[in-house]
């Protein structure tokens, strides 16, 4: 059985009956073939049983909370059974060896230029970062990395928004709360696309607290930021570009709050089951010279910095193909 993600949107109540786990809310009890889950994503406000916990840890299932704004909370990150002390000590040792971490942080940076690149070619505009690369090329501090990066994303929003519609410009990238339509629209699928990578995360012998583009922290899975510059073009913005050219997402969809504006509950609903059936699709890798579903290319990209990390293969980012 292929195992699929899980969205909880309503409110309601998960629980262990026997071997079996079940979702209970307005509309009835709901039993959850829980080998056929691959990881949870809650949005409502579901309370869980212990008796649950225990049955999701026991199966490795991952369960990622969003508050009632739809931005990330935390992840219940159950025991892992891949843990692996020879990968942890090489993480810490590319990580302690500034050289090493400046060198993964640039790749982090390279590959998500190109893939900015990408998309702007195929919104219809013809920009190379070639100047941000060179400088990119010779700096000697992380800071300069994050700047550089920062510069990149300026550049990349005021191209882009050539190609939106007025009342789906980005205009300036603001956060936390977004400012404008365009703006929530792209926070709620960083954030969505952020725990999918910390979900590929867990199934590999990753830890994912030792980053090195990003500072790691006791508060979120920096590696899982690092490995969203590579993504977070090709998967989120790619989306939310789809979703406003082809009027799927409207002003309708979103609300003001919070001195911001943020996805109405439609809003959301909408954007998860286009984000879901996304991670599914296939393209055919070049490589491997077979289809892979643009969630398992995720997982391959952590490969990949494992094979870095042992020294078995110098890591190349991603760049798109398709």
């Amino acid at each position: 059985m292929r195992k699929k993600t899980l969205t909880l949107l309503s409110d309601g109540y998960l629980f262990r009956k026997e071997n079996t786990l079940y979702f209970e809310n307005s509309n009835g009890k709901k039993p959850l073939p829980i080998e056929g889950i691959y990881d949870i994503y809650i949005y409502g406000k579901v309370s869980i049983s212990s008796q649950a916990l225990h049955f999701l840890a026991q199966k490795g299932i991952i369960l990622h909370f969003f508050n009632h704004y739809g931005y990330y909370d935390g992840s219940f990150y159950p025991k892992e059974s891949l843990h692996s002390g020879y990968l942890v000590i090489k993480q810490a040792e590319h990580y302690l060896d500034y050289e090493k971490r400046l060198n993964l942080a640039k790749l982090f940076v390279i590959g998500g230029a190109k893939n900015i690149e990408k998309n702007l070619l195929k919104f219809g505009v013809k920009v190379k970062f070639d100047n941000f690369l060179e400088d990119l090329n010779n700096t000697k501090k992380i800071s300069e990395v994050m700047n550089i990066e920062g510069r990149i994303r300026e550049k990349y929003y005021r191209f882009w928004d050539e190609t939106l519609s007025d009342e789906f410009k980005i205009v300036k990238r603001t956060r936390r709360p977004p400012q404008n339509e365009m703006n929530a629209l792209i926070s709620f699928l960083n954030s969505r696309l952020y725990t999918a990578i910390i979900s590929e995360i867990y199934n590999t012998q990753l830890t994912p607290t030792i980053s090195y583009l990003h500072e790691p922290s006791e508060r979120r899975f920096s590696l899982a930021l690092d490995l969203s510059e590579i993504f977070k073009p090709i998967i989120a913005d790619r989306i939310a570009n789809r979703l406003v050219k082809q009027g799927i997402i409207k002003k309708e969809h979103f609300r003001d709050d919070l001195n911001g504006v943020l996805l109405n509950n439609d809003g959301k609903k909408i954007v998860l089951k286009v984000f879901n059936e996304e991670m599914k699709k296939s393209v055919k890798h070049p490589t491997l010279k077979k289809n892979v579903t643009k969630k398992r290319l995720i997982r391959l990209e952590a490969y990949k910095l494992i094979k870095h990390l042992t020294g078995q293969k110098e890591y190349e980012p991603l760049i798109a193909w398709f």
